[in-house]
């Protein structure tokens, strides 16, 4: 009989503020039930093993990271709007930093088996984004590609106190993102 509270959406749940709190690679299943105050084994009840954990709190993030954008650019549009996702996007690396690593690795799944796809909200939410700041269909997903690639270099190198100059990186955040619409947006206007 399963333990009082514990359940496969409280397990991913507390197995993602584990990872976010030690960290993704950290995440163990014997980490986990010490947290539960119980047996590994009486996990498995809940989740698929070790793998089946990661991909569960990959894919629970991705749904975190896509409504949180979808709040953050609500009601807004064009660079106003491409501003806030890239702004929520670093918040929720720096706040959800094991979930967000989670999300940077295809999940590996066992050969011959299916599984639900990582949730599309992110990506859905920047073709948004995207249609509203003018950039034409075929060369949305690889504008998408590029500014992932920029936002996450840029969070990536923060987290990992890649940045050793004194000066605040909040400045450098914004050229970043005026950089990056300057160059998928032709004739941007300069906002000042």
């Amino acid at each position: 009989m399963p333990r009082a509270g514990v359940t496969p959406e409280r397990v991913v749940r507390e197995a993602a503020l584990l990872s976010d709190e030690e960290g993704f690679d950290a995440l163990t299943m014997s980490g986990l039930a010490h947290r539960f105050g119980v047996s590994v084994p009486s996990l498995y009840k809940h989740v698929e093993g070790l793998s089946g954990l990661r991909r569960s709190v990959a894919r629970a993030g991705a749904q975190e990271l896509g409504d949180y954008l979808r709040e953050a650019i609500e009601g807004r549009s064009g660079t106003d709007a491409w501003r806030a996702f890239a702004h929520a996007y670093r918040h929720f690396a720096h706040t959800c930093p094991g979930r967000y690593t989670a999300l940077q690795r295809a999940p590996l799944l066992p050969s011959g088996t299916e599984d639900a796809p990582l949730s599309p909200d992110p990506v859905t939410v920047l073709a948004e984004v995207l249609q509203g700041l003018g950039v034409a269909e075929r060369r949305r997903v690889p504008v998408m590609r590029a500014l992932r690639s920029a936002l996450h270099g840029f969070v990536d190198l923060e987290a990992n106190g890649g940045f050793g100059l004194p000066e605040g990186v909040d400045t450098s955040f914004d050229v970043l993102l005026e950089g990056c619409a300057r160059m998928f947006v032709p004739g941007l206007d300069d906002p000042g």
